[in-house]
């Protein structure tokens, strides 16, 4: 009886190791088709935009720094100015 039980313990613990390998698997290939249509699809609707996350073009220009106009604004711009 003692060993039927070694082998069933055994046993569980190799479907144990099989489901976490199995997991990793699926888990890698789902976050690889989620992340490459996310973001591909992000990319290319950006793409047909002509949007641009960063400007990150070389130039002459002196300073990467973008200028903020200093004025006088409604007071509703500044609630939310990020």
């Amino acid at each position: 009886m003692e060993q039927v039980r070694i082998l069933f313990k055994g046993f569980l613990h190799g479907f144990k190791s099989f489901g976490h390998i199995i997991t990793s698997i699926v888990n890698f290939v789902l976050l690889f088709f989620v992340y490459f249509i996310g973001v591909g699809v992000t990319w290319l609707f950006a793409k047909i935009a002509g949007k641009k996350f960063l400007d990150i073009k070389k130039g002459s220009k002196e300073s990467y720094w973008i200028k903020e106009k200093v004025g006088k604004r409604k007071i509703e711009d500044y609630y939310r100015s990020f």
